[in-house]
């Protein structure tokens, strides 16, 4: 048996003793049956509570023991996999706590060795980038961030020996190579130009990169000075680069290049004027034709301004467009710049040829709509009027349907790009609709305007008499009627054959004028002339008004007064 099961037994004695003893001290104090069973139910629950925390307590330790097996447990899985081990195999049939403290003590090894494997990389990689930056080579091409494996480690540590040996090779080869290069510029009394030969006279070698273009070119430059090329070389074979790379830009022809070979060999004192010569010959032509091509770019890129309508904000913020610094760099980004428009523009062809149809279509009704306007329009023949009031109806009928049709492309085209489709910076559905607007303000003003000519007429109308105006057939335009046409007093005023000539061509039909004022009756004494369709004389009261009247009419004939109308 247990010496905790013994305890327990033991425990259970002492509290049953003790309940004995609580019961004798009650009889022998008297206390009632009923207080008794209220201090027995007080000790009971003391216990109880006393008991409960306890196997909190446990329970808790239980739960702590649990939560850490399983946090370990998954540490290690995790090590494990980065580790690329195996997972470790638990004991079977041991206790909470031994099998917490042997999880644990495997996660504090599998993290000692992740430590280790860690800290030799690091190293590593430290070593491997000194390297690279030496031999100008790429680096190993592991993960700096996780852990390798030991066949990694091992691969990685026989590349860092192999990248020793080459650094010491090429070193050696460079050292040699450096003191014969030094040896023929002191003999031919040569100084170093280039940074590549100051790099190689000049600077501390370890500071030198070892690399294989590094090398080759330091063999290069060890062969040239060997064939006994003079002081200029440098210069000569810096500009036979510039040419060559030029010849190739502009494309220039094999014959040319070919007449040019002599000086691409030697590095006389003549050659050398003849390679700058030709350099700056290549550069002008290069200029010419950057500057040529890009201003025909510059011109195909404000066609499609146009096509794609763009504003002026938009097409400022192609700054290159304005600069005159015609440079290589210049023209590709021209080059890039019309791409990149013809790109949109074929994307977005269906919506911007749209957009061009209706602005198309809008300028000729606007046209029909001012030719409705015309008097003259009546006098032409062939037919025109009727075509051109057939084709106005077609476009107010099909303008409303391009506009919904656009609409739908363009509600499409928004959605698709994120942002507003604009025209010359302003959104296209709202410049048709301020198009319509100004173009029904614009019908309000011209009849407001009619209205109010008539409105005048009508007032000199009944001042000065009516014009009747009756429509004759157009062959007799311009002809009257004798027998219709009335006769007018000598002496009025506002009566001449020019004006009544002017009248009759103007409106070919019968002209009923008023009577001139009337004379005070002390300078007229023959019959007054009546109005037509009237036997009344003119109200008296009307005569100071009537002279006033025909003062302005003295100075403003009636003809030009009806021409307005």
């Amino acid at each position: 048996m247990r010496r905790s099961e013994v305890l327990a037994a033991e425990s259970v004695s002492c509290l049953n003793k003790a309940l004995i003893h609580l019961k004798d001290i009650w009889e022998e104090i008297g206390i009632p049956e009923d207080q008794r069973l209220q201090r027995t139910n007080v000790v009971k629950n003391h216990i109880k509570n006393l008991l409960e925390m306890m196997v909190k307590e446990e329970e808790s330790l239980k739960n702590r023991l649990m939560s850490s097996i399983e946090k370990c447990r998954k540490e290690m899985e995790k090590l494990c996999l980065e580790l690329q081990l195996p997972l470790f195999e638990e004991e079977s049939g041991i206790s909470m706590l031994q099998q917490e403290r042997n999880i644990r003590t495997q996660v504090e090894a599998l993290t000692k060795e992740k430590t280790q494997r860690m800290q030799q990389l690091k190293v590593l990689l430290e070593q491997d980038q000194d390297l690279c930056d030496i031999l100008c080579s790429m680096s190993y091409g592991i993960a700096p961030d996780s852990v390798p494996s030991l066949e990694q480690l091992e691969s990685f540590q026989q590349h860092i020996a192999n990248q020793n040996e080459e650094k010491a090779r090429r070193y050696a080869e460079f050292t040699d190579v450096k003191k014969q290069i030094i040896l023929y510029m002191e003999q031919l009394d040569h100084i170093p130009e280039t940074s590549f030969e100051k790099d190689v006279v000049c600077e501390d070698e370890d500071s030198f990169c070892l690399s294989r273009d590094n090398i080759t070119s330091l063999k290069l430059l060890l062969c040239q000075l060997e064939e006994r090329k003079a002081e200029n070389e440098a210069m000569c074979e810096s500009h036979r680069e510039k040419i060559q790379q030029l010849w190739d830009r502009l494309q220039v022809p094999q014959e040319e290049r070919e007449a040019f070979n002599e000086h691409m060999v030697t590095s006389r004192k003549r050659n050398l004027e003849a390679l700058q010569a030709e350099v700056q010959r290549l550069e002008e032509l290069k200029l010419l034709n950057i500057r040529n091509v890009t201003d025909a770019i510059r011109s195909e890129i404000a066609v499609f301004w146009e096509k794609c309508f763009l504003s002026i904000d938009q097409r400022q913020d192609f700054a290159p467009y304005f600069s005159e610094d015609f440079t290589e760099e210049l023209l590709s980004v021209h080059d890039a710049e019309i791409q990149r428009l013809k790109q949109h523009y074929e994307d977005h062809r269906e919506l911007f040829d749209g957009v061009h149809q209706w602005e198309d279509s809008w300028r000729l009704f606007l046209e029909l709509e001012k030719k409705a306007t015309d008097p003259t329009r009546f006098a032409n023949r062939g037919g025109n009027l009727l075509k051109e009031e057939k084709q106005r109806s077609e476009l107010h009928k099909s303008l409303p349907k391009l506009e919904k049709k656009l609409k739908a492309q363009i509600d499409t085209w928004e959605s698709e790009q994120g942002r507003e489709f604009l025209v010359s910076g302003q959104k296209f559905l709202q410049y048709v609709e301020e198009q319509w607007e100004l173009h029904r303000i614009e019908k309000e003003k011209e009849k407001e305007e009619r209205h109010l000519k008539k409105s005048k007429q009508t007032e000199v109308d009944m001042l000065y008499g009516t014009a009747v105006r009756t429509p004759t057939k157009r062959r007799f335009l311009g002809t009257t009627t004798p027998n219709k046409t009335r006769k007018f007093n000598a002496t009025s005023s506002i009566s001449s054959a020019t004006s009544n000539s002017t009248m009759r061509s103007a409106f070919g039909g019968t002209v009923c004028r008023s009577p001139g004022p009337r004379p005070p009756l002390s300078a007229n004494k023959g019959p007054a002339v009546r109005t037509p369709g009237s036997s009344k004389p003119p109200n008296p009261r009307l005569q100071g008004c009537n002279k006033e009247n025909e003062v302005r009419l003295k100075g403003t004939p009636l003809s030009e007064g009806l021409g307005q109308h």
